[in-house]
């Protein structure tokens, strides 16, 4: 009898913890965080031995992700109804994410959250993606320098003339440029960023790394 009273308690907390958890569909706007591939690498990469960071690669700015975001804080790991994507599909954003293993795990933490179906997630993730111009300037670099994310910022309102400063911020992570993350509407409109995702880099002098 105890022990079945206990597995009663155990569904119902399970299912309560599962009605007030986040729910899918249910955000304000987007965050699309573009990652510097070559600096992901020195920090992390190359040491998990990543085929991102192959020599045999190029890449630049990458899509680290497409976040539903709300207006203070974020969901993850939603509960949802929509279908997981195919191999196929997580193997075709390979292009702009550098795997296909951060395609799964990005669909699995934020992708569940939109609503969608992995299918149309990563549709609109890729349109996000190509909707934001990357400076072209990164790429002619022919060796490490040290800048402002200041730089960063505006070589990327340059090139986006729909961008306004409260739309964009740039992070660091141990002393490298880490990314570039955009704010976007539902729709992939950009919009002003929360107070929470609006705080821009200060170190004075960043390492930013050249295209491998």
């Amino acid at each position: 009898m105890r022990s079945l009273l206990g597995m009663a308690l155990a569904l119902l907390v399970s299912g309560q913890a599962i009605a007030d958890g986040d729910k899918a569909g249910e955000f304000d706007y987007y965050v699309l965080a573009l990652s510097w591939s070559p600096n992901w690498c020195a920090i992390e990469g190359d040491a998990k031995e990543s085929p991102q960071c192959d020599d045999s690669e190029d890449f630049g700015w990458i899509m680290h992700g497409l976040w539903p975001q709300y207006h203070r804080g974020w969901p993850d790991h939603c509960v949802t109804a929509e279908r997981n994507p195919p191999r196929h599909v997580t193997n075709s954003m390979a292009d702009i994410m550098g795997t296909s293993g951060l395609a799964w795990y990005q669909w699995k933490k934020h992708g569940t959250c939109s609503g969608l179906s992995g299918e149309e997630y990563f549709a609109t993730a890729r349109k996000a993606y190509e909707s934001i111009t990357r400076p072209p300037v990164f790429r002619k670099l022919d060796k490490t320098v040290k800048l402002p994310a200041s730089v960063v910022e505006d070589a990327f309102l340059k090139a986006n003339p729909q961008l306004e400063p409260d739309m964009l911020t740039i992070t660091c992570r141990d002393s490298f440029i880490q990314e570039a993350r955009v704010c976007l509407s539902k729709d992939l409109e950009p919009v002003p960023c929360g107070s929470d995702v609006i705080k821009d880099c200060t170190l004075p002098n960043a390492r930013f790394d050249p295209v491998r």
